[in-house]
């Protein structure tokens, strides 16, 4: 990591929110589901699918995981309504996980109806390392139900055990390298070995006819994806690529240009701050690239 980066890095959490903003607004839609509708729209113009995620996460009363419930609901009725080639991504913090899990369960369960009936696939995304197993549990329980997916990330040790653990039943994953701050014993930490276990990942899941959402913005994993694509005789709709919202966008059109189906999360809401806050971590560049375009 640069000088540059590692700075920023340190440096992120005492910067203010307003000037976080400025350099993350390109990771968000904008604060309202029709900015998500309306960005969605255009990617899908473009050829891209999407997931519209609602930001927010770790609650602390019942009452707004009832908003954020009735939001989740109103999206899948928006892509609905105005036929977006698109799903939904669902955090089960903004549903009470943390609270009560009754309570989650009682939530995610009016979601998953209303997905079931409007007929759209909802992604269960991982949060941090407290909620995996909780995340892996779910998933596995109304896999059989619900059409629904969840989330691996490749940091974590665990990954490939999961990916065995889970394989008496249906495979949808995202396949992610993971963002989150965990501690060395349960996370890799150098980049390499989170590369290589993310090949290795991805190919186990090939094995187990997995569907795979494959998440990334490094072309190197781009490249071994698509080896391993051939090497499977993988039909394009037996997998997808996931991009960020703002992030390589040239990557992603040549993904698009390659034949591959590629979906982009799309994220809107109000609590936009821990998130941008997030990749800014991941990709302190961003914040080098508008500061070099302000100076011009």
């Amino acid at each position: 990591m640069s000088l540059f980066n590692k700075s920023v890095s340190m440096m992120i959490d005492k910067i203010p929110p307003q000037a976080i903003g400025v350099f993350a607004k390109r990771y968000i839609a904008g604060p309202t589901l029709d900015d998500a509708i309306r960005t969605t729209k255009k990617l899908n113009a473009e050829g891209a699918m999407t997931t519209i995620d609602v930001l927010g996460e770790f609650v602390s009363t019942r009452e707004e995981t009832w908003h954020f419930r009735n939001l989740a609901i109103k999206v899948l009725e928006a892509i609905d309504q105005h036929k977006l080639n698109a799903n939904l991504s669902l955090k089960l913090t903004q549903m009470g996980l943390k609270l009560s899990k009754a309570l989650c369960l009682e939530n995610i369960e009016m979601i998953f109806e209303k997905a079931k009936e409007l007929g759209i696939f909802v992604r269960i995304d991982m949060e941090d390392s407290t909620c995996t197993d909780d995340t892996l549990e779910i998933y596995r329980n109304y896999r059989d139900k619900y059409n629904i997916g969840t989330v691996l990330q490749a940091y974590m040790r665990r990954t490939i055990d999961d990916i065995h653990r889970l394989s008496d039943g249906r495979l949808n994953f995202r396949l992610c390298k993971g963002i989150y701050d965990e501690p060395r014993e349960i996370a890799y930490k150098e980049k390499d070995i989170v590369r290589d276990n993310y090949i290795w990942a991805l190919e186990t899941l090939f094995e187990k006819k997995a569907y795979v959402g494959i998440a990334t913005h490094d072309e190197y994993l781009v490249f071994h994806a698509e080896r391993l694509i051939r090497k499977y005789g993988l039909n394009r709709d037996d997998y997808e690529f996931q991009m960020l919202l703002g992030v390589d966008e040239q990557l992603r059109k040549i993904i698009l240009s390659r034949g591959h189906r590629l979906r982009v999360y799309v994220p809107f809401g109000e609590d936009w701050l821990p998130y941008s806050i997030r990749r800014l971590k991941e990709n302190p560049n961003i914040i080098k690239s508008a500061l070099e375009g302000y100076v011009k």
